[in-house]
């Protein structure tokens, strides 16, 4: 099982995350995309990811507004795989945008 990351390394791991916040026991990162379908693009891309890497978000769709929430549900916070995947949410969007 993942540990929790300690305040401090949620902190330290944001710090290369800008476009992410802690929210409750989360990271949380909201985005607006050009239409509804490159929204959808990005969510199909993104759930690719996460059944690969087993890890998934909570994902917010409205219309083209996305929310993604990375949690680790097994353990009640935020872990290293989190980070590693709002890591890779940055990836699919950079290449959308």
């Amino acid at each position: 099982m993942a540990e929790l990351l300690t305040d401090d390394q949620v902190t330290a791991s944001l710090a290369n995350l800008p476009a992410w916040r802690a929210e409750d026991t989360a990271l949380v990162r909201t985005v607006e995309l050009g239409s509804f379908s490159q929204a959808i693009q990005v969510v199909c891309r993104v759930a690719e990811i996460a059944e690969n890497d087993n890890h998934h978000p909570d994902i917010d769709i409205r219309w083209r507004t996305l929310t993604f929430r990375c949690t680790t549900h097994s353990t009640g916070g935020i872990t290293a795989l989190d980070v590693s995947l709002a890591e890779e949410i940055d990836g699919v969007l950079d290449v959308l945008r």
